[in-house]
């Protein structure tokens, strides 16, 4: 279908207000006198707080209130930003409060402060005197799973949160029908999503006596529905705004500050107060990515078809659920579609322990299971003597493929094309040719790894979207959208939807990008790529009936029926010829102006998507290793996407961009350190936390393969979190095929590198 503003570069709609500082954020919002807040985090990974005194504190000028766990609502509630569930079993973990007397890792939220200005209540802190009873620090999950151990939650035996799996087929006849078997050990590591916008969050309490909060986060009407559970009020007494987000990566699709903040306003009369994480605060007390480690054992025939596949996962969730096993299931029900075969079992464990709590972060799953399952299937290729690429073409999927436990259907599928295209890109063949028989001491190598991916959570989970559309009276646009802007350009494509629709450029669709959940028509908010796919329904919807309506009422003005007529480049046309019948502004300004017929032209509509769309993709990667010191550099990079028509190619480009490099550094260098006898974080800042700086990222090489998606109202799928997922297995395959070496932990950083080239005999 030819498009005319779909398809096309043009310019994010936010994009001058960013670059220019006009943006405001929520670190802009100011109110008179607004007040400071500040957390007394624990020094210990567990222990239990046997007596807390805060009255110097409490004393000292400018302090306005000190809170602790006594002071809160006895209420456990569910940090993760999921829709609600009407079936209490499918819901999140409720295992927090406000404060607790429990701390259960360092950095748990003790007590809190509100004071006049910073100064005076980091000084209040150190005035809070608490007596703990110290506990056994449980860090790792096979610790935590220990016989006798210390339970972190006493509702949960062993610490595991959960254990539920699945299993497709009967695997142990799919082994016995294998001709060949083969198992591997692969272990990811725990990351932080280093946004550049810290976590922050203000309060005030309005004159009808309802919390109003302004915060920095991708989900305002989960957070509004969260607090209002956790302060055990109706969830109606709490508005919530959205301002611009400085990235969230998944860790503001959680409720981390919200409820403290709003509890704080309550305990000074309503009165304001910012809530503002540091770096090294929102490194341990937001949320990180899940460290997983996984068994594999998979049956192959002769010919290099897989047969079945067991894997056992250990997922660390750390001290609180956060969204807890839903990350373990994700990334074990979106890699299956990819290779498809007779047997696949699952067995995922998710443990609690004394550490930050992980929760979503780009990718939800996917980049744990899929490095797990593209270095395995490597390792397969290589003791096969399989060229990898076509024993993964022997296995992947068609179109028409229905997932038998979900019902999702393939519809559209151009993984092969990706392949085809990165090889291509690369020049595998050519290289694979020069680096067969190298020495020295730097060798390069070739790897590669694919991914599947959903665009949205169904069948899981609510896929709600809402979208409002007014006509001006220049036949300008307002649209007003739930879906929220966090840096990826949604709005952007939304406003290019509209245009589209209604036959406008997109310099007249006024995009509201501020939500407020008093304002807003609901939308779950930015999570699992939905928003383009999911959001985009309800836009083009909204849109639609805003067209319908124009040329109902210019039916009425003219006699010409609507079906006879179009909406083209402002002006409304016949549709047979493109003859103008009339200026589009004029059609506008007679809907709010004629004495007889006016009715101004709105649409406020919302989308309920029981529907899901795949997406695919392969990375390619060149590595140069150097054996002496066993520094690994990237030399060329490909990422290849299957994500339907692109909407914004300059857009979908930088995404994949930011995504590349978050798969480099999760590759090569993150990993979030903790001293083995206490917990205590050893890397909590951006100095020692090693993450890629420009010097290290290679020029990034991106192509997409532009399928048609039939279930999309323009044929798009999803794109924000997977071009991260296969980066660090391409890597990783890459520095196999230049050493020999097969490295099955993340992350491969110089230190560990040179330690498993010593062990192999290379040095």
């Amino acid at each position: 279908m030819a498009y005319t503003v779909v398809g096309k570069s043009i310019n994010r709609v936010d994009a001058v207000a960013k670059v220019t500082g006009q943006a405001k954020y929520t670190g802009d919002f100011i109110e008179r006198d607004m007040l400071v807040g500040k957390i007394l985090r624990s020094p210990y990974a567990h222990a239990i707080v046997k007596n807390i005194d805060v009255s110097k504190a409490r004393a000292l000028p400018g302090v306005e209130a000190v809170l602790t766990y006594a002071d809160v609502p006895k209420i456990k509630f569910a940090t993760a930003g999921h829709p609600y569930a009407l079936d209490p079993k499918h819901r999140d973990k409720e295992d927090r409060t406000i404060l607790t007397s429990k701390a259960r890792f360092v950095g748990d939220a003790i007590a809190a402060v509100v004071a006049t200005d910073e100064l005076t209540a980091a000084e209040a802190l150190k005035l809070i005197e608490v007596e703990y009873e110290v506990l056994e620090p449980l860090l790792t999950p096979e610790a935590a799973m220990r016989e006798g151990a210390p339970l972190i939650h006493d509702d949960c035996e062993r610490n595991i949160l959960s254990s539920y799996g699945y299993e497709i087929g009967a695997i142990e006849e799919a082994f016995q029908e294998a001709d060949y078997i083969f198992e591997d050990e692969l272990e990811t590591s725990i990351v932080q999503h280093c946004q550049l916008e810290n976590h922050v969050s203000c309060a005030y309490v309005d004159s009808d006596g309802r919390i109003v909060i302004v915060t920095s986060t991708q989900i305002p009407h989960i957070v509004r529905r969260i607090v209002g559970q956790a302060l055990g009020i109706p969830w109606g007494r709490v508005r919530v705004i959205k301002p611009c987000v400085g990235g969230g990566f998944g860790s503001k699709q959680d409720v981390c500050l919200e409820p403290l903040t709003a509890l704080m306003t309550l305990a000074v009369g309503g009165r304001p107060v910012r809530l503002e994480l540091s770096r090294e605060e929102c490194m341990i007390d937001t949320r990180t990515r899940h460290a997983i480690k996984y068994k594999i054992k998979t049956g192959v025939s002769k010919d290099g078809k897989l047969i079945g596949m067991h894997i056992a996962a250990i997922s660390n969730t750390g001290a609180y659920a956060s969204h807890g096993h839903s990350i373990a299931m994700a990334g074990g029900t979106k890699f299956r579609i990819l290779y498809p075969m007779k047997a696949l079992k699952y067995e995922p464990l998710t443990v609690y322990t004394n550490l930050p709590v992980a929760g979503a972060m780009r990718g939800y799953g996917s980049p744990q299971i899929t490095f797990a399952v593209e270095s395995h299937l490597e390792n397969i290729a290589r003791k096969l003597g399989i060229d990898p690429i076509e024993f993964r073409k022997k296995n992947l999927v068609n179109v028409g493929y229905v997932d038998p436990l979900n019902g999702n259907t393939v519809r559209s599928c151009g993984i092969r094309e990706c392949i085809e295209k990165g090889k291509e890109l690369i020049k595998w063949d050519e290289k694979k040719a020069r680096y067969k028989n190298q020495a020295g001491t730097k060798r390069r190598g070739l790897g590669m790894a694919c991914f599947s991916y959903a665009s949205g959570t169904h069948p899981v989970g609510l896929e709600m979207a809402g979208a409002r559309i007014v006509l001006n009276q220049d036949g300008s646009v307002q649209l007003q959208i739930g879906a929220t802007e966090i840096g990826q350009g949604s709005d952007t494509v939304f406003a290019q939807m509209v245009a589209e629709v209604l036959g406008i450029p997109v310099d007249m669709v006024h995009v509201i990008s501020t939500q407020d959940t008093d304002i807003t028509p609901f939308d779950t908010g930015a999570y699992a790529s939905r928003q383009t796919y999911i959001t985009g329904m309800a836009v083009a919807k909204a849109a639609l009936e805003v067209k319908e309506k124009i040329l109902d009422f210019v039916w009425g003005m003219t006699d010409i029926p609507a079906h006879a007529l179009d909406i083209k480049e402002q002006n409304i046309v016949y549709k047979h010829s493109g003859e103008v019948v009339m200026p589009l502004a004029e059609v506008a300004l007679h809907t709010y102006y004629d004495t007889v017929f006016a009715r101004p032209i709105t649409s406020d509509t919302s989308n309920n998507a029981r529907i899901n769309a795949f997406v695919f993709g392969v990375t390619f990667a060149e590595v140069e290793v150097d054996l002496k010191t066993g520094k690994i550099e990237v030399l060329e990079i490909y990422n290849v996407h299957d994500s339907g028509k692109i909407i914004n190619p300059q857009l979908a480009e930088g995404q994949v961009h930011g995504g590349v490099g978050m798969g480099i550094g999760y590759a090569l260098a993150e990993q979030m350190l903790f001293d083995e006898k206490t917990g205590k974080p050893l890397n909590n800042n951006l100095l020692d936390y090693k993450m890629p700086t420009i010097m290290d990222i290679p020029d990034i090489g991106v192509a997409f393969v532009e399928t048609f998606e039939p279930t999309s109202p323009f044929g798009c799928k999803a794109l924000g979190e997977p071009p991260t997922i296969p980066v660090a297995p391409a890597i990783r395959n890459a520095v196999l095929d230049a050493t020999g070496v097969a490295f099955n932990r993340l992350p491969m950083n110089p230190q560990r590198v040179f330690e498993k080239f010593k062990e192999a005999g290379l040095i």
